[in-house]
């Protein structure tokens, strides 16, 4: 494998049928991580002009296809900072935590469609159906200092505010009460924005992140905070 230094993380997300169809439904950047894990992705991606972008998808639903690929799926990618290039790094084989920008950013519901063609239905649209609109950024609220190393975080949430307005989406099993331990994983939700472009997007995350309060325990929202703001 290529060894890839400073690259940034580019996915692609299928669906496929069990009539031998897939479509790919654009791409999503997730290279904004610490840690190896990934703290900020968006769709669709900046660093990819129209043209690449259409070439990426094509190729990402061919494969689905060669393969007779079933539900939903996503092609990761390692681009090269230097030319560009993209080489493959693997394929997940389920819906993925970002799943929500792209529903953000088509009008399709992932969950759903999984559903469908697992019941066997066939997909009932064509590539030419789908289209991006507006910019969609996640964050993922992880119970964790970033002024600590990103340690993990315990506690008891004594206090919860969700961020309001339009176009504004909070994923989250969190409530007052919750305890949280060493042995729970430390995502605890994902807080996702849609905006016309980048910039509002941006804009709007900025707004939710500095509305939101998890009194309790630490969260990673400080540290994409920080990102967001940075030239």
């Amino acid at each position: 494998e290529k060894f890839v230094t400073g690259g940034r993380h580019i996915e692609v997300q299928v669906i496929g049928d069990r009539f031998g169809r897939a479509v790919h439904l654009f791409e999503r950047d997730c290279s904004v991580q610490r840690n190896h894990q990934k703290l900020i992705e968006e769709s669709p991606s900046p660093a990819l002009s129209e043209d690449e972008r259409a070439e990426l998808g094509e190729r990402a639903a061919q494969a689905a296809e060669a393969i007779g690929y079933v539900g939903a799926g996503t092609i990761e990618f390692l681009a090269a900072p230097d030319t560009g290039r993209l080489s493959f790094m693997e394929m997940n084989t389920r819906l993925q935590v970002e799943h929500p920008v792209t529903e953000m950013i088509t009008g399709v519901d992932l969950v759903r469609e999984q559903l469908r063609v697992a019941d066997g239905q066939p997909l009932g649209y064509g590539q030419e159906d789908l289209s991006i609109r507006g910019h969609s950024i996640e964050v993922r609220i992880n119970a964790e200092d970033p002024f600590n190393g990103f340690l993990p975080s315990t506690g008891v949430l004594h206090n919860l505010r969700a961020p309001g307005g339009p176009w504004v989406r909070l994923d989250t099993a969190m409530y007052r009460g919750l305890e949280v331990g060493l042995e729970d994983d430390p995502m605890l939700g994902k807080l996702i924005v849609w905006g016309a472009d980048r910039e509002e997007a941006i804009a709007r995350m900025i707004r939710a992140i500095r509305e939101m309060n998890v009194g309790g325990v630490h969260t990673s929202l400080p540290a994409a905070l920080q990102v967001l703001m940075h030239e």
